[in-house]
């Protein structure tokens, strides 16, 4: 069922180590068939050096098992209730890549503070609400999805203007089209992260003005993404 889907969903979860952006096993790349209603995600605390496409395991959006002989990540019922919740994506990446758990860590949102960011998305990264300690200890993958759906709407962002978003005191969840665009989102917040904090410890050395302009933004932003935008080849 769904092999080719979990060849594809196998390459995302390779891509993070790629990328630099797990070790060990602290990760999982998902992607649902939104026809089928079928979820396909990594496997729980398989490390990535061994793992096939044979050990996804494919999940219903209501959390039951549909194929698989591996219990699927303990990150599951977040990504599904991102699949619920915003109907346009098709893939969703969890890491603990260093500097994005550093923001989310101090609770801190990611501004805007450059074109590089515009160019990925509309506005600051938020940072998620804290967790309660009922909501951790009730189900606490299921709250983080359902907290993260809440600042969103909180805050009327469109998922698919900011495709990330940092859990207080966790890390960070990515999504896109695909599972492979959700890794490459993981990616570029990552630098973003990067950048972001070197222009804090920067401007912390003297007087600087940071923090990208509208106008640059709106800029940035709308030539990638968008019905105007130009950026890249057509077709």
């Amino acid at each position: 069922m769904l092999e080719e889907l979990k060849e594809k969903v196998l390459r995302a979860n390779l891509k993070l180590v790629e990328y630099g952006l797990v070790v060990l096993t602290w990760g999982n790349a998902s992607e649902i068939d939104r026809e089928k209603g079928l979820v396909v995600i990594k496997p729980s605390g398989v490390a990535y050096s061994g793992m096939t496409a044979d050990d996804m395991v494919v999940m219903d959006l209501d959390g039951n098992k549909v194929e698989g002989r591996l219990n699927p990540s303990s990150d599951t019922p977040t990504h599904l209730e991102l699949y619920r919740n915003f109907k346009e994506i098709g893939g969703v990446v969890h890491t603990h890549s260093s500097l994005a758990c550093s923001w989310a860590q101090a609770g801190r949102d990611v501004p805007a503070y450059g074109t590089t960011h515009a160019d990925f998305a509309y506005g600051a990264v938020p940072c998620a609400r804290a967790l309660t300690q009922e909501e951790v200890e009730s189900a606490y993958e299921l709250n983080t999805g359902k907290v993260i759906v809440e600042e969103f709407s909180r805050r009327s962002i469109d998922p698919r203007q900011i495709p990330a978003v940092l859990v207080h005191r966790h890390g960070p969840f990515t999504w896109g089209a695909d599972c492979l665009k959700a890794a490459e989102n993981a990616l570029i917040l990552e630098e973003v992260c990067k950048m972001a904090s070197q222009t804090e410890q920067i401007a912390a050395s003297g007087n600087s003005n940071i923090g990208i302009e509208q106008y640059l933004l709106d800029k940035h932003y709308l030539r990638k993404h968008g019905k105007n935008a130009y950026y890249g080849q057509k077709g």
